[in-house]
């Protein structure tokens, strides 16, 4: 998409009481990305001067976003808003200085919201355009007085009455103004209410009495959605999940049941790939090539002409190339290109080459209790079921571990390694040691 000219501003300062958590309202997560990114993310795709206005832990949010953004810093600006002062959506705009003659205002708060949309508003000829939404019998929305498509008024829903509250046209909560309404009623506005606050939709009231033309803009109720508490954040995060997956299906992707399918914003998939059902698949994962089956978790790792699970955990950092992992195989930081594990495993911290089979039960015990040591295992080598390498360790090429070994050191190329302890037995043992008689 191109840059346009116009300002968008992104109000990002409230706290969110309604979401029951320490956590800023606008740094939770869908689909593994802040909400707040989604609205940023958008926002840069047409304007070259995008500000989000902070409040509640503003450097926290700040920081945070600078981790996506900070290719984008000239386009990018913060600004603490004085809520001792201005609180309230209007007060956010009392300081702020845009760069172009339209200004597009935002919330945070609305993650499902996508550019193509945003640029709707551009193609409006109004000194004022605000969105509104067309749903009958919904709470929870201010009601937008509509006549000859013009807004008269937008009545907030506590101070609405019976014939008010009827009406299906809803303030949906995104405004773009002309410089020049902001410039005049901004400092006009008061907090003269019960939350003693300065409101925005109080620009179009005083725009209104100066008959100020005020154009509605009909949206999606789904795309303009808020997350004010846990359940419309599960509900975003179900919309947004389901964008991301019909996206990949469309580029070819084979889902089975994708109803029951978890993938993450920054997941990227490659080639010819299919996905189980039950299938999580998080962070920064690459899928190339590859068929992960039925409810595997994949988390921050690439996955290339491989078979993963089912019933596999890949944890971060691990590189998979031409290899089986099999049912209850769990892989933690790990290079494993062209082996088999197929059940039953732990191999954490390692690099595996070519060739190599892992038997059932086998374990890298990579962690002393203080630091984490890696265990390097060379080409075909043979590992029998019932292992326990204890790093660091170096298995070389063509070598044979037997079943029940705990090897403690390297293991030369050719070589079998084999612990087998001394057979103990004791008769009528069991009886003495439980009191039981024989």
């Amino acid at each position: 998409m191109n840059k346009n000219n116009i300002s968008i501003v992104i109000l990002a300062a409230g706290k969110g009481t309604r979401m029951k958590s320490n956590t800023p309202k606008v740094l939770h997560k869908i689909c593994g990305k802040e909400m707040l990114y989604y609205s940023i993310r958008e926002a840069l795709k047409i304007s070259d001067d995008v500000s989000v206005i902070l409040g509640f832990e503003s450097e926290k949010i700040k920081d945070s976003m600078l981790q996506h953004f900070n290719k984008y810093e000239s386009d990018l600006n913060f600004f603490i808003q004085d809520l001792e002062n201005y609180p309230g959506t209007g007060g956010a705009l009392k300081s702020y200085t845009p760069k172009h003659n339209k200004i597009l205002v935002l919330n945070g708060d609305m993650p499902l919201i996508q550019a193509s949309e945003l640029e709707e508003f551009l193609k409006q000829d109004s000194k004022i355009t605000m969105s509104v939404i067309n749903k009958p019998n919904t709470n929870g929305y201010g009601r937008v007085v509509i006549k000859n498509n013009e807004v008269q008024e937008i009545i907030e829903e506590k101070d609405a009455n019976k014939e008010i509250l009827s009406l299906s046209t809803l303030n949906a909560g995104v405004y773009c103004f002309n410089k020049e309404i902001l410039d005049k009623y901004i400092p006009m506005l008061d907090n003269n209410n019960n939350q003693k606050e300065y409101y925005l939709t109080d620009v179009i009231t005083l725009a209104k009495k100066d008959n100020v033309a005020i154009k509605p803009m009909f949206v999606e109720m789904q795309n303009y959605k808020g997350v004010n508490d846990k359940i419309d954040l599960s509900q975003a995060e179900t919309i947004m999940c389901s964008r991301i997956k019909n996206k990949w299906l469309k580029e070819g992707v084979i889902m089975h049941l994708p109803d029951t399918i978890y993938i993450e914003d920054s997941v990227i998939f490659s080639g010819e790939c299919i996905i189980e059902s039950g299938v999580g698949i998080y962070g920064n994962s690459k899928i190339i090539n590859s068929h992960i089956k039925q409810n595997s978790i994949i988390e921050d790792s690439i996955i290339e002409d491989s078979d993963i699970g089912p019933l596999a955990h890949i944890r971060p950092k691990c590189n998979i190339a031409n290899t089986h992992i099999g049912n209850f195989v769990e892989v933690k930081k790990s290079e494993l290109n062209g082996i088999k594990a197929g059940h039953l495993s732990y191999i954490g911290d390692s690099q595996i080459q070519e060739g190599s089979n892992v038997g059932a039960g086998f374990i890298t015990c990579n962690y002393d209790g203080k630091s984490k040591h890696k265990t390097i295992i060379g080409k075909n080598v043979f590992i029998g079921s019932d292992v326990q390498a204890v790093a660091p360790l170096t298995i070389e090429d063509n070598s044979i571990i037997g079943a029940g070994s705990t090897i403690r050191s390297n293991v030369k190329s050719g070589e079998l390694y084999l612990t087998k302890g001394e057979e103990i037995r004791k008769s009528g043992f069991f009886y003495k040691f439980f009191n039981k008689g024989e």
